[in-house]
C-alpha cells in the first residue's frame, strides 16, 4: 500500500513540475523592462562611453516548443548623445543616435522546474544612425578672435548580427515568466562617414568602410506573458 501511494505522489509531483514550464503554452510575449548594453561606436569613440542603461526599448514574440523556443525580437533606441572621438582632448561629437535591431533566434531551457537556466543564439539586422556635430576639444581662435565652428558629422552602420545568449527564466505562476539575459553581438556593417564644414566653402568628407565589433549586451531583465496553452 505505501509502495503504490508512493508512486501516486511521484506521478502528481511529476505533472506539477512539467506543469510549470512555458513550453505548456504555444505563444509567450515578452518585453524587456531594463537594459545595460554596448552601442556601436561613433567614429573612433572612446570605448568606456559606450554602455548605456534603456528602459522599455524591446521585446520578443516566442513560439514555444516543449524546452525550445524560436524567438523574433527588436529593439529602438533613440537619444541624444555625448562622446569623445579618439582621446579626450581630441575632438567631442554632440547629436542624436537612433538604432533599430531585428533578431531571429532560439533559445532552450535545462530543465523543468521553476528556475530554468537556458542558452540561445541570435542573427538578425542592425541600423544604426548618428547625427550632429563634431568639434575639437582644444578651441582655438584666430586671428580676428572668432571662435571655430563645430562641423556638421552624419554616419550610418548598416549590416549583420549574430549573438549567442544566455540567460535564467523564473516561473511564479505558470502564465508569468521573469527572465534576466546576457549576450555578445557580432556587428559586421557597412559604414558610411559625413562631415560638412560650416566655414567658408563647407567643405564636405566622405569615407566609406566594412567594419566589424563585438558589442556586449551586460543584462536584460524582463517579463514575458505565456498564452495559447496545448492543454
Amino acid at each position: 500500500m505505501k509502495r503504490i501511494l508512493l508512486i501516486v505522489l511521484s506521478l502528481i509531483l511529476s505533472n506539477s513540475a512539467f506543469s510549470q514550464i512555458n513550453g505548456d503554452f504555444n505563444y509567450s510575449l515578452a518585453v524587456k523592462g531594463y537594459s545595460i548594453m554596448q552601442m556601436p561606436k561613433i567614429m573612433n569613440q572612446k570605448k568606456n562611453e559606450e554602455f548605456k542603461d534603456v528602459s522599455f526599448s524591446g521585446g520578443m514574440i516566442k513560439f514555444n516548443d516543449n524546452q525550445i523556443s524560436y524567438r523574433l525580437g527588436g529593439s529602438y533606441f533613440k537619444r541624444d548623445i555625448k562622446a569623445v572621438n579618439i582621446c579626450s582632448t581630441c575632438e567631442e561629437m554632440n547629436g542624436q543616435m537612433k538604432d533599430f535591431n531585428l533578431t531571429l533566434g532560439f533559445e532552450k531551457s535545462l530543465n523543468f522546474s521553476r528556475i530554468q537556466p537556458y542558452f540561445g543564439f541570435d542573427i538578425g539586422f542592425r541600423d544604426n544612425k548618428f547625427d550632429g556635430t563634431i568639434i575639437s576639444k582644444n578651441i582655438l581662435s584666430d586671428a580676428n578672435g572668432s571662435v571655430m565652428a563645430p562641423n556638421i558629422l552624419e554616419t550610418s552602420k548598416t549590416g549583420f548580427t549574430a549573438s549567442p545568449v544566455i540567460g535564467v527564466k523564473i516561473n511564479p505562476i505558470s502564465q508569468v515568466t521573469l527572465f534576466a539575459e546576457s549576450s555578445i553581438q557580432w556587428f559586421y556593417s557597412y559604414e558610411r562617414q559625413e562631415t560638412v564644414a560650416q566655414g567658408v566653402g563647407n567643405a564636405r568628407t566622405f569615407n566609406k568602410y566594412n567594419k566589424s565589433e563585438f558589442l556586449t549586451n551586460a543584462v536584460s531583465v524582463g517579463v514575458q506573458i505565456n498564452i495559447g496553452s496545448v492543454r
